[in-house]
């Protein structure tokens, strides 16, 4: 089975319901529908009409076929470990992002970056601060840390379009999982600064770790969010005795 094939149907249909072109008890159309319009296996279909449902977009009804559970909402996924490029796309939240700052810094220099990623102080790494704007309105700050050696060649310009996206299509390196907390903190000095204005003056912290296939992490994140305009979400179904 074609792996890019079910996720780009579940890309597809997500991003249909989202937007509204499906809504809230419609059905979708059948699994041979399904077959016919984007010309995969059936196999692929249903691969991703469960995923679609994993994640909260549907629910499967036995004789009935697939009917939307999602309701509207400004939500933003913890659970699943995405670009904020795939994000934006799969949403349609039209968020351009700005790089601030740039840089090559030592480990040392930022103990936290270093604990996460347990590596010796003068280990160089890759600091990029990004600034996620709508409407000229900044509503997240993303700073990142990379370990250099892991992601060579990496560039201001490619950090302004995805830097997951040069990782895996021209590093071909395969991201795997993060570890992910949340917290809300007092905005520092340079925050309030370029969220220009908050009310409170809190952010939603997100801190990841991000490792790559072979266990190695390789960036350290953290994600600051207005806390009275976001929400983080995550969608849990029970496990049948049949799953357990």
């Amino acid at each position: 089975m074609n792996r890019n094939k079910y996720q780009m149907i579940y890309q597809d249909i997500s991003g249909q319901i989202i937007k509204g072109e499906y809504q809230f008890h419609d059905q979708l159309p059948s699994e041979n529908l399904l077959v016919k319009k984007y010309n995969v296996s059936r196999e692929t279909v249903r691969k991703a009409l469960n995923l679609l449902q994993m994640n909260g977009y549907i629910q499967k009804l036995k004789g009935k076929g697939s009917v939307v559970i999602y309701q509207e909402g400004t939500n933003l996924p913890i659970s699943q470990l995405v670009s904020f490029q795939e994000i934006n796309t799969t949403l349609g939240i039209d968020y351009q992002t700005q790089v601030e700052s740039f840089k090559l810094v030592r480990a040392a220099e930022h103990p936290l970056a270093q604990k996460a990623l347990n590596i010796e102080g003068d280990t160089m790494l890759y600091e990029v601060i990004r600034t996620r704007r709508k409407n000229q309105r900044v509503n997240i700050i993303d700073i990142d840390y990379f370990i250099a050696e892991l992601i060579p060649d990496l560039t201001a310009e490619i950090a302004e379009q995805s830097i997951y996206a040069f990782i895996e299509n021209k590093l071909q390196l395969n991201i795997s999982f993060s570890n992910k907390a949340i917290t809300f903190e007092p905005m520092t000095d340079l925050e309030l600064q370029l969220f220009e204005e908050a009310v409170p003056p809190y952010a939603a912290t997100v801190r990841s770790v991000v490792h790559l296939a072979n266990a190695v992490p390789f960036q350290y994140n953290v994600s600051k969010h207005r806390a009275s305009e976001f929400k983080f979400v995550d969608f849990s179904r029970r496990m049948s005795e049949v799953d357990k």
